[in-house]
This record gives C-alpha cells, sequence and structure tokens, in this order.
C-alpha cells in the first residue's frame, strides 16, 4: 500500500468504488468506524466533540458520534454552516445522527477528543472567516485532535497550509495515503498518521497513475542485492569516492565508509597527494590510489571493475573542479554528484546536465535545498510542490535526484518519484548527507538501478538514524547499517 494518491485522484477512486456496486453510505460507515476506534483509543476517557463541516468530511464525523455515543461516550456535534443542506450520504448520516446539534460558536472542551470533520481533502484554499476562527479555536484547546483524511486547511496534495490548519495528535485516512500526509508541512500537522481499508477495491488502481508512492522496502526490496555464497568481492561492485584536499577530506571517507557498509565489495577513496597522509591515516578496509588530475582520474577508471564513482562530499568549489565531475561522467559509470559537485555547477547548469545525458550509467544527485537552489534556480523559485519540483529537476538534469529534507523526494527523469517519511530528526546533524551518498554509492556500485538504489539508501538511512536515536553523529551511520540491512535481508527470505 505505498502508492499516494493525490484528492482528486482519490475522488476517482471513491467514484470508481461506487460505480462498481459499493454503497457510497458503506464506504462512510467504515471511514467513521476507523475514526471512532482511533478516537476511543488516543482518548478513551472525557468528552467527544465532533466538529462536523458542510460536505462528506461532514458526515463521517456525524457517523463517528453515533458510534462513539452508542459506546457510551458523551458526545456532541457541531457544525459549520447550515446542517440542513447536506446532500447524498452525508444527509444519510446526520439523520441517523439523534444526539446534540449545536452551532460553532459553542465552546471546545479542554479535554478528552475533538475530531475534525470540517473539511478534510476537499479543501484546496485557506478557511476564511468562521472556519479560520473555528482552526484557531481548536489549536487552542488541551483536548487530543483526531483529523478525518487531513487535518481542515491542509492541502492533500501538495503538504502546504496556505492559512489556518488544524495541528492533529493523530489522523485518519482511507485506502492509500495522500501526499500531503507527507510532505512538510503537512507531516508536522498530521501527528500519527492511521491508514484503513474501508472496502475500496485495489482494481481501481489500475485505472489511476501509480508512479508516486511512499518510499518504504516494499517499493526497491526486490532490487536489493543480497551477497551469495559463491560471490566474491568483485562481484559485489568496486564503488571509487573522490576525496578533497587535505584539511577537508572526512566526507569523502564516510562516504567511502558507507558505501562499504552498505554492501560494495572494494571501495578506493581516490586523493589528492597532499590529502594522502591524512586519509592513510585513517582507512583501513578502504583502499586509497593518488588522484591530481583528470587524466589521473580517467585512467583510474580505465580499470573496468570500478562500478560507481561519487563526487562531491567536501570536494572544494574551485571551478577547475567541473572537469573531474565531467571525466567521472564521460566514463560511463553509475555516478553519484553530491555538495561541491553540484554546486560547481551553478552557472554552467547545462553543461553538466548534457554530460549527465551521455553518459551510459545512471547518475544519482543527492542536493539539499541551497543545493537545489543553486543548480535549479527557476525551480526552486517556484510555488509548486516538493514532489513537482523534483519531478522537474529529474526531467531537466536526466539524473535520479534526491532533494533532501526531513520530507526527502526521489524523482527520476520519466516522472516516478517517492516521498520518504521515516527520517528522524537526529539525522540534522552535520555530515549525515554525506553517509547518505555513500549508501546510495555502495548500493548502486552492487548494481541496483539508479531509482530504487537512491530511494534504498534515503530509507536504509533514515532507519540507521532512527535505530540509534538522540545523540547522533554522522560518524555513527555506517556502523549502524548492518542491523538494517539484515533485517531486510530476512524481509527478503520471507517474501
Amino acid at each position: 500500500m505505498h502508492e499516494l494518491l493525490t484528492a482528486e485522484q482519490m475522488g476517482k477512486a471513491d467514484a470508481l468504488a461506487i460505480g462498481s456496486g459499493i454503497p457510497g453510505m458503506t464506504l462512510m460507515e467504515n471511514a467513521g468506524r476507523a475514526v471512532a476506534d482511533v478516537a476511543a483509543s488516543i482518548a478513551p476517557t472525557g468528552p467527544v466533540t465532533v466538529v462536523a463541516g458542510p460536505g462528506n468530511n461532514g458526515g463521517d464525523g456525524f457517523v463517528v458520534a453515533r458510534l462513539l455515543a452508542s459506546a457510551g461516550r458523551d458526545v456532541s456535534v457541531l457544525t459549520l454552516g447550515d446542517v440542513e443542506a447536506l446532500k447524498g450520504d452525508a444527509a444519510t448520516a446526520k439523520n441517523r445522527w439523534h444526539g446534540r446539534i449545536q452551532g460553532v460558536d459553542h465552546p471546545l472542551p479542554e479535554d478528552g477528543v475533538i475530531i475534525d470533520a470540517i473539511f478534510g481533502a476537499g479543501l484546496n484554499r485557506a478557511p476564511e472567516g468562521v472556519a479560520a476562527d473555528l482552526v484557531e479555536r481548536i489549536n487552542k484547546s488541551e483536548a487530543r485532535v483526531v483529523a478525518v483524511d487531513v487535518p481542515s486547511g491542509l492541502n492533500a496534495s501538495s503538504g502546504k497550509a496556505p492559512g489556518a490548519c488544524v495541528r492533529a495528535d493523530a489522523t485518519v485516512t482511507f485506502f492509500r495515503k495522500k501526499p500531503g500526509h507527507l510532505l512538510q508541512p503537512g507531516r508536522g500537522l498530521c501527528g500519527e498518521v492511521y491508514l484503513h481499508d474501508i472496502g475500496i477495491p485495489e482494481m481501481v488502481l489500475d485505472s489511476l497513475p501509480r508512479d508516486l508512492s511512499e518510499n518504504t522496502p516494499d517499493l526497491w526490496l526486490f532490487e536489493l542485492r543480497v551477497p551469495g555464497a559463491g560471490g566474491h568481492k568483485f562481484s559485489r561492485g568496486h564503488a571509487l569516492v573522490l576525496s578533497g584536499p587535505a584539511t577537508r577530506t572526512g566526507a569523502a571517507r564516510m562516504s567511502a565508509m558507507a558505501a562499504l557498509r552498505a554492501g560494495a565489495g572494494l571501495v578506493t577513496v581516490g586523493s589528492p597527494a597532499d590529502a594522502l597522509a591524512e586519509n592513510a591515516a585513517h582507512l583501513t578496509a578502504v583502499m586509497l590510489k593518488e588522484v591530481n588530475t583528470t587524466d589521473d582520474l580517467a585512467g583510474v577508471l580505465n580499470d573496468s571493475r570500478f562500478s560507481s564513482v561519487t563526487l562531491g562530499p567536501g570536494f572544494g568549489t574551485d571551478p577547475s573542479k567541473r572537469d573531474f565531475v565531467l571525466t567521472a561522467l564521460a566514463a560511463n559509470r553509475a555516478t553519484v554528484l553530491d555538495a561541491d559537485a553540484i554546486s560547481l555547477f551553478e552557472y554552467a547548469q547545462a553543461e553538466l546536465f548534457a554530460a549527465i545525458r551521455e553518459n551510459a550509467g545512471e547518475v544519482v544527485m543527492t542536493p539539499h535545498a541551497g543545493e537545489f537552489a543553486r543548480l535549479f534556480p527557476d525551480l526552486s523559485s517556484d510555488d509548486s510542490d516538493k514532489v513537482t519540483r523534483t519531478r522537474a529537476a529529474a526531467e531537466l538534469s536526466g539524473a535520479i535526484v534526491v532533494l533532501k529534507g526531513s520530507d526527502t523526494v526521489i524523482a527520476g527523469p520519466g516522472g516516478r518519484a517517492a516521498i520518504n517519511s521515516n527520517a528522524p530528526p537526529w539525522l540534522a546533524t552535520a555530515g549525515s548527507g554525506d553517509v547518505l551518498t555513500g549508501i546510495a554509492s555502495g548500493l548502486v556500485a552492487q548494481g541496483m538501478p539508479a531509482f530504487e538504489g537512491a530511494c534504498a539508501a534515503v530509507w536504509i538511512h533514515g532507519e540507521a538514524g532512527r535505530q540509534f536515536g538522540p545523540g547522533l553523529i554522522a560518524e555513527d551511520l555506517a556502523p549502524g547499517l548492518p542491523p538494517v540491512l539484515a533485517d531486510l535481508y530476512r524481509r527478503l527470505e520471507r517474501a
């Protein structure tokens, strides 16, 4: 269930389910029961206040009210707008409720639970007037808040909140998550997201785009390379990571060690002469080669056993360094570009994009927001959502683009994209991105396709950070990869 659906696509899924013979009221009853169950679990005592809006989201709220009242809870319903104007299934749900119905000017509770059934995914603009005031009152209450589908005021497709937006403790959604559940600030506004099956048949997906996913192992697990009994180090790939000059070598070493821990059979750091001693003092299992010039780099890559090359971490931003990136791309290897290798082309984007497209190997770029802005200035000033911007960058550049953040988006030139959701706050530490680059390098060195390899790297990076927890520094991540990989290998064995 890793597919993500926009609000419009989810509306089509509902319509297709109803068109297949499933009564809309059945879907509404199932949705209301899912919300009631979550509300009862997070707030087992205290009053229940359902705030119902003018559409089907409000209808879901009336179902919640009826079910929780029948379970013995003290329930009241506050309605926004004319309750008699409800239509269809929402009107039926309202008519089945025989308890209190009050206006939204009625005081909200300071304990128990508030059910936000005001707008849901149907709103694509900021709440105004009485609705905006109501949202602010909900946010000021001390009661727990459970949102139906998405918090009111949140754009379910973009994750943006253009105005007042409910801050939920939990959000209950149905059939498939929406991008807004994962993209910031939506991810932070939703609280814990619960996904429930309400009876929409899986076959409706056949009529909908399936090119946007939540980044989970289901998306790439079967592309993961598991060492076999007959394998050897060269069959597991050889990754080359280029180092920066003396005093700027740590980032490349962290990338190199992460590539080795991620499963590459061999990893070599290509180092300028002035940094050889510095690198050698820290490297043991990772090998070392002197690389001073682009001719040196081309000579190293004449060895066909090098299966991936990585540039950027600590590499330097002197314009002459661009030639190293272009030389690496001309070698037709799987290539991972990060940090300085991206910033170097702030004023030479076309040259980089042409070299990427001419490279017979796949290319992954892993910019953070600042690096993305330098390479894609027009997209960075665009008001579109993060998925749209990342897809456009991938199409423009020809690379797999990993736009990092707490809601990292991975996109390929063909439009396929994924949103990551497992990154803990502990990853916001110096050098963390260099480790991610190395994990990606190690995975593509083993032959993983670049999109799946990039998605796997982002998820594995997040899981290693989650397992370590508070106090994490970047050097902790590579040693944390083995248990994460071991669990993934066990999943494959069971599949």
